[in-house]
């Protein structure tokens, strides 16, 4: 064997599986890619995939939520935390999502939520990983709208609700090609975080 040739069974083999795996779920569903299509995008041997993940695309599909999940949750932190004001920071990332979204040509910057949708009543381990997703990045949000003033309670909630406007606005923008919604849901989250500022 050649010095430098992909065996398909190294560190870097299984990264490049799931950053193909992540850019193909969030580009085309779940249901919509196929493994081959992995291995291709990956530039790894189709074997290499089950040397990885023995329990196939579902194996897989589950390590690309949780492991997106955790990319994204730290993301959002590095972009909010260094404001001290959560409703310009709450505001402020959702014009940066409006932008990923017009950067990307309206395919859904999120594969968690892409995911979800699709198999939220099929699969039950792929359903409970994009749940466990969701929560963490609830519990992260909250936790830092909590440290702005916001009480325990209340700041679950508000992040609830703020990730509930981000999806669900994700959704409309693509649908209808525009960052409108985005922006518009982000007034509307800066509000929510503003209420529960003030205790309203």
């Amino acid at each position: 064997m050649s010095k430098g040739k992909d065996t398909g069974t190294t560190p870097d083999t299984k990264q490049r599986i799931v950053t193909a795996g992540t850019e193909l779920f969030r580009r085309r569903g779940y249901t919509g890619t196929g493994m081959k299509q992995i291995a291709e995008a990956a530039g790894a041997p189709f074997g290499s995939i089950y040397h990885f993940f023995p329990g196939g695309k579902a194996q897989l599909g589950e390590e690309v939520i949780r492991t997106s999940g955790a990319v994204y949750l730290g993301l959002v932190a590095a972009l909010m935390e260094p404001y001290e004001d959560r409703v310009a920071a709450t505001g402020d990332a959702f014009a940066a999502a409006a932008d990923t979204l017009s950067e990307l040509d309206f395919a859904d910057p999120c594969p968690i939520a892409t995911v979800a949708m699709e198999v939220a009543s099929t699969n039950e381990t792929l359903r409970q990983a994009t749940s466990d997703v969701f929560d963490s990045w609830i519990d992260g949000l909250a936790a830092y709208y909590a440290g702005g003033g916001i009480p325990q309670t209340a700041a679950r909630e508000t992040a609830s609700s703020v990730i509930a406007l981000l999806e669900g606005a994700f959704m409309l923008g693509r649908a209808a090609r525009s960052t409108a919604p985005v922006l518009t849901a982000g007034k509307a989250a800066a509000a929510v975080v503003r209420a529960a500022l003030a205790g309203e």
